[in-house]
């Protein structure tokens, strides 16, 4: 079983999506560890097709038809919506932030001692992932 990517990787400039496409590939293919299914098209895939308008599952189709990451957003653009610059930038900026000192940081620091990683700088929920996916 493979991790996901970072979701830090931009596509097109846009953090996360690149992770979002990632894990619908790893599930096609049987390469996705069973604790990542539960929550696909939910919580950040989730917010990711509601920046870009767009439906979980037929974005999900377009990935498992063979469309790369950037054709993917591409589709996306063009069915839903395609987020403006200062869009992009506070999207980004939320999202690698969420965790921090908002309304999730309580469940961030329990997410950090359920996995030993008190000794690392983990801010974020991208901090977290990119320690329990071993990149940190």
């Amino acid at each position: 079983m493979k991790h996901p990517i970072s979701p830090s990787i931009e596509t097109q400039g846009l953090v996360y999506f690149a992770r979002l496409c990632d894990k619908v590939r790893l599930k096609e293919d049987g390469g996705l560890a069973e604790d990542y299914h539960a929550n696909l098209g939910g919580g950040m895939d989730l917010w990711t097709c509601q920046l870009l308008q767009v439906e979980y599952p037929d974005l999900a189709a377009e990935v498992r038809n063979g469309a790369s990451d950037v054709e993917a957003l591409e589709w996306a653009f063009k069915t839903g919506k395609r987020p403006s610059e200062l869009e992009i930038a506070w999207w980004n900026s939320y999202m690698r932030n969420f965790g921090h000192r908002d309304h999730f940081a309580d469940k961030l620091a329990i997410r950090v001692v359920e996995g030993g990683f008190q000794d690392k700088a983990i801010y974020s929920f991208f901090d977290y992932f990119d320690a329990d996916e071993e990149r940190l």
